[in-house]
């Protein structure tokens, strides 16, 4: 599946990242042809919110001079916060936005990254259920992933691998993300 100019993604990936989304999304990306950049926030050894490692393959502040076509924020507790205190990952999910390019974030990122930055605030959105109170009742939706005006949101690790297709499903298109979803047997 891979083409000559593949999509590209950036998966930032912060200490006490929520490990099953993080994965999930990397894998189904990549299986999918995108060219995806692991960034360490921290470091570029991630211990995620299980216990579970992980080698990130570059520091997020060698990012900056990158242009992604997406950026996905895993989450998880503190994994969310840490993300959300990177300075760096804010300067380039703004500028994402500006660009009017693909953002994506699942579980506790949508309201702990997202909606503190102000990267939200015209679009219907999902998070984990713990999060939604905090976010404004008029865009919160109760389904499981929703994509609207390029910023693309699920709820939880149970979600991971439909939020990932759904990933896949905008970049690379819907015959991509069906032959992905057949290949792993994911009804």
């Amino acid at each position: 599946m891979p083409e000559s100019n593949p999509r590209t993604a950036l998966v930032p990936l912060a200490q006490g990242c929520e490990e099953i989304e993080a994965v999930t999304i990397i894998d189904v990306l990549r299986r999918a042809g995108v060219k995806v950049t692991v960034a360490g926030i921290e470091s570029l050894n991630i211990k995620g919110a299980h216990g579970i490692r992980f080698e990130a393959a570059i520091l997020i502040s060698k990012c900056l001079k990158n242009e992604y076509d997406l950026i996905a924020l895993p989450g998880g507790m503190p994994g969310a916060e840490n993300l959300r205190d990177s300075k760096e990952l804010t300067q380039l999910l703004r500028r994402q936005q500006k660009k009017n390019k693909l953002f994506a974030a699942i579980c506790a990122s949508p309201a702990v990254v997202l909606q503190h930055h102000g990267l939200i605030a015209d679009k219907r959105i999902t998070c984990h259920p713990d999060f939604m109170d905090s976010l404004p009742h008029s865009q919160v939706v109760e389904m499981s992933t929703v994509n609207d005006k390029g910023c693309i949101t699920s709820c939880a690790p149970g979600t991971a691998m439909e939020f990932a297709l759904a990933l896949v499903k905008e970049l690379c298109g819907e015959d991509v993300a069906a032959d992905i979803a057949m290949a792993m047997v994911y009804r």
